[in-house]
């Protein structure tokens, strides 16, 4: 394949998050292999300036932005770009930039970060558990419980949205990166009324990757780590509650939310010191962690897109236990890269600890599975393949 140019386009969120770092190692990893990445990013902090005019019109011009659409055309002409992939759209790169991208003739790529294109909260959970009623009964489900940020007028502008294009066709003309098997098949469920809203053609599967940060000398620890934001859908209620039936094992959190409160004072109340409050932790000190705590504990209530903290855990050699639900579960083999419990259930996330203090010998192979498939020579190898389809190459 010859080396192309890439335009890159994605809309940050007010709070930076996973797709923002997957963004930043694929244009990274396109560039070590000699292509041309542009990037072209909107952020949402934008609004925080916006007239009142300006945020009267969000939600037409999250439909369609004139603005991304002009300034998106101009930089494929001008760069004479070969490809687009694109990662976010919303709020105000919106869907405009694929018609910019129709308009010059040039194939879009559509990476799949979580399950918005299906459900308006992106989530597939509602009151704590996991939702699908947007897929069986439409849309209007999400409006009518105003799942997205508890808002009815902020969902039904995401509901329009999805609504809208998948009337004009939008989706259909797109190609499509999902990052796992399980992710593809929920994708697909907008095909199953019986009309095409994507194509399963040009629905492809390409997980993430993260850089190799395994040390060789590294002094493993007895402790455990949970990495990720202190909200309800991370399920940390149920791992701090888990966590009492633990006196002498210390559990060391990172991450920053909602629940810290409640976190702090269940702490309190029953008197856990083994617990850790380390607050937003950077980068590198987490890897740091990963690669000496005894597993990384993953919690979760919902699907998750790809928890990027199991292959960053996987790199570091270490076990993880997770819930037993959608990626999160799929992505861990048990005996050989960690444990499954049962979602939710404070019981079970002890039982799999248990097991794991009761087996100190058992060779585990998080490397071995990190190494087959979430490096970034392999990546780049299944991304240069999906380039080449696209291009009918």
């Amino acid at each position: 394949m010859e080396k192309q140019r890439i335009l890159l386009i994605h809309n940050y969120y007010k709070i930076p998050g996973g797709e923002d770092t997957v963004v930043q190692n694929e244009k990274r990893l396109l560039e070590e292999h000699g292509h041309e990445v542009i990037l072209y990013s909107r952020s949402n902090r934008e609004m925080e300036a916006f007239s009142a005019w300006q945020k009267c019109l969000l939600p037409f011009t999250s439909l369609f932005s004139l603005r991304s659409f002009r300034e998106v055309k101009r930089l494929i002409r001008k760069e004479k770009i070969d490809i687009v992939h694109v990662h976010n759209t919303l709020n105000l790169v919106s869907p405009s930039v694929y018609y910019a991208a129709f308009a010059c003739r040039v194939p879009v790529v559509q990476t799949i970060h979580n399950f918005r294109m299906l459900c308006p909260a992106a989530t597939f959970l509602r009151n704590g558990q996991v939702c699908e009623d947007c897929v069986e009964q439409g849309l209007g489900c999400a409006v009518r419980h105003s799942c997205y940020r508890g808002s009815k007028a902020q969902t039904l502008a995401g509901a329009a949205i999805l609504k809208v294009h998948r009337i004009l066709g939008t989706y259909r003309k797109l190609s499509y990166i999902c990052l796992t098997d399980f992710n593809r098949e929920k994708l697909l469920l907008l095909n199953r009324k019986g009309k095409q809203i994507v194509d399963p053609e040009k629905v492809y599967v390409k997980p993430n990757f993260t850089a190799d940060t395994q040390r060789q000398e590294t002094v493993r620890t007895g402790s455990y780590l949970y990495v990720g934001r202190l909200e309800p859908l991370k399920g940390v209620r149920s791992l701090i509650e888990a966590w009492q039936a633990f006196p002498d094992k210390e559990l060391l959190l990172c991450g920053i939310g909602p629940e810290e409160d409640w976190i702090r004072k269940y702490l309190e109340e029953h008197e856990m010191g083994q617990v850790k409050l380390l607050g937003q932790m950077p980068h590198e000190k987490v890897m740091e962690l990963l690669g000496q705590v005894k597993a990384l504990i993953l919690p979760t209530l919902c699907y998750e897109g790809q928890p990027m903290v199991i292959m960053e855990s996987y790199a570091a050699g270490t076990p993880v236990l997770a819930s037993d639900i959608g990626n999160a579960g799929n992505m861990v083999l048990p005996g050989e890269t960690g444990y499954r419990f049962r979602t939710g259930d404070p019981e079970s996330l002890r039982e799999a600890v248990r097991k794991l203090e009761a087996e100190p010998e058992r060779e585990w192979k998080p490397r071995e599975v990190y190494e087959q498939y979430y490096t970034p020579e392999k990546n780049y190898e299944r991304l240069r393949e999906i380039y080449s389809s696209v291009q009918g190459e």
